[in-house]
């Protein structure tokens, strides 16, 4: 018997990997939707036995497809596959209907345990890829009726984006736990900058807003770059009421406020990406780039010496507050080929 899947997730690696781990004793038929909003015009067009979704992807997010699911009285069961493991967000999706929670990268153990009901006693046979009939409006790319996993192609850009929602996820987890609040969890930004188009960045980042900056330093087998954290003046304010720091006069709150948020967001992210890429990453001491500066005067007081870097952009806002904070991880130049190297796994079937 065939075991109808549909997995959604805007990562087209995420949806591959997920995929690729289903237990072959299932004969499963996968179909894929890119957001929630394709998701919902499959699961209305045909019928599916199980469906994994993503949290975090444009137009239509997980919560808003479980919520679609609830009021077009769909009765898929669904289990949440996300690297947005803050426990809020794993209490949101359950009393939205979610059938359970599993963390990404998900295990093929933890498949086998979900899908267990739909073993067959037939011989195992490849997961095969469906193209079900879709709304004239869809624009998603074509996969070839029973096409095999190896015809999706997935490129680097992909494999970087997946390891930043993963790592992103495991600093919006931490930050979480840190003030007790639910962490809006962004897409990211993975680009190639040159240092001016870096500097437009911030300025972008910055909202006509004064902000503080904080920098650290980090390598790891060769990997090096620098991580910023920026906080606007807006922000600070609701960040001090949160926090429980004595107002004696005995300490500087704003400074250390700037200090632990960057600890707890900046360790997180980076040992998500170490977890993935078999790294361990040593942290120099946070550095105070400037306080409550004009954004042209805080670019001034950046250093650094690289001339292009890979520059992953993440905006984490607390849920009923003005906070944002604003990450930005740079790695340099000669530690793309060696990060490539490291990740390589994901790619193992990729020309």
């Amino acid at each position: 018997m065939t075991t109808r899947v549909l997995i959604t997730d805007d990562s087209a690696l995420a949806r591959k990997q997920l995929a690729r781990s289903l237990p072959s004793d299932i004969a499963a038929e996968v179909s894929f939707a890119e957001n929630g909003k394709v998701a919902i015009e499959l699961l209305q067009a045909q019928e599916f036995d199980v469906m994994f979704l993503d949290l975090t992807m444009p137009v239509m997010d997980g919560y808003e497809t479980l919520e679609a699911i609830k009021k077009n009285r769909i009765t898929v069961p669904v289990y949440v596959v996300s690297g947005d493991i803050q426990p809020k967000a794993q209490e949101r999706v359950l009393r939205l209907g979610a059938k359970a929670f599993v963390k990404k990268p998900v295990s093929a153990e933890k498949l086998e345990e979900i899908l267990a009901s739909y073993k067959t006693d037939e011989p195992a046979s490849p997961v095969t890829v469906e193209t079900p009939t879709k709304p004239a409006a869809q624009t998603a790319p074509e996969i070839p009726a029973h096409a095999s996993l190896n015809d999706m192609k997935v490129g680097r850009r992909e494999m970087y984006m997946e390891v930043v929602n993963v790592a992103m996820g495991r600093a919006a987890d931490s930050l979480a736990r840190f003030f007790d609040v639910f962490v809006h969890m962004p897409l990211p930004q993975v680009n190639v900058l040159e240092v001016s188009e870096l500097v437009m960045t911030v300025r972008h980042l910055a909202n006509n807003d004064n902000m503080s900056g904080i920098c650290q330093g980090f390598s790891g087998e060769g990997l090096a770059g620098e991580a910023l954290m920026l906080i606007s003046d807006s922000s600070m304010k609701d960040l001090l009421d949160i926090m429980d720091y004595p107002d004696n006069g005995s300490v500087d709150n704003e400074l250390e406020v700037m200090v632990d948020v960057s600890n707890v967001l900046i360790s997180a992210f980076l040992s998500g990406i170490g977890e993935q890429a078999g790294l361990v990453f040593a942290q120099s001491y946070p550095e105070i780039i400037g306080q409550h500066l004009a954004v042209d005067r805080l670019v001034e007081k950046m250093q650094g010496t690289w001339k292009q870097t890979v520059t992953i952009e993440v905006s984490y806002a607390i849920d009923g507050t003005n906070i944002k904070c604003d990450l930005l991880l740079l790695l340099v130049d000669d530690s793309l080929p060696l990060l490539d190297n490291k990740l390589a796994y994901l790619m193992d079937d990729e020309e």
